[in-house]
């Protein structure tokens, strides 16, 4: 049984979602089944259909969930420092070729959201990144070929 390695914000984020789906998310489409149940023959029921499947995703969410939570090893980032890049950092890079800035903080696969600025530790960027330290040049394979970044701050927030 693998750890799985989250933030605490990401924890509880899933502990969330989790709590929705059981309490509000599954009575909700116990109702709607015994609602399309009501109308008769089952056999050419599309309500009723819709309905066990939308149960069959919860449920199957729901298993997802309490698995990763009961996996999850929570790590402390406000107790992490240094300037080596591991699981937590939050990291400034300059794309060598375009001179673009981001900014990309380390989490678990769970919480990962490009959009939000955070990316997987089994990302191809975070693998390239993790024991580097600021002022040293990565090159990471992406989808669209090789990119060269500098690593210009290391923070821990």
């Amino acid at each position: 049984m693998d750890k799985v390695p989250m933030t605490a914000g990401g924890y509880a984020a899933l502990t969330d979602e989790l709590k929705h789906r059981q309490s509000v998310d599954r009575p909700r489409i116990i109702e709607h089944i015994a609602e399309a149940r009501s109308h008769g023959d089952l056999s050419e029921n599309a309500e009723y259909h819709a309905a066990k499947e939308e149960q069959s995703h919860n449920e199957g969410r729901i298993a997802e969930l309490e698995d990763k939570l009961a996996r999850a090893d929570i790590i402390d980032i406000s107790k992490l420092s240094g300037d080596t890049i591991k699981f937590g950092a939050t990291v400034t890079l300059i794309d060598e070729d375009t001179e673009k800035k981001a900014v990309w903080q380390i989490v678990g696969e769970v919480e990962a959201d490009a959009k939000k600025g955070r990316i997987s530790i089994t990302s191809p960027l975070a693998r390239a990144l993790i024991g580097k330290k600021k002022g040293t040049t990565v090159e990471v394979m992406a989808p669209g070929g090789a990119k060269a970044y500098e690593i210009t701050k290391v923070e821990w927030r």
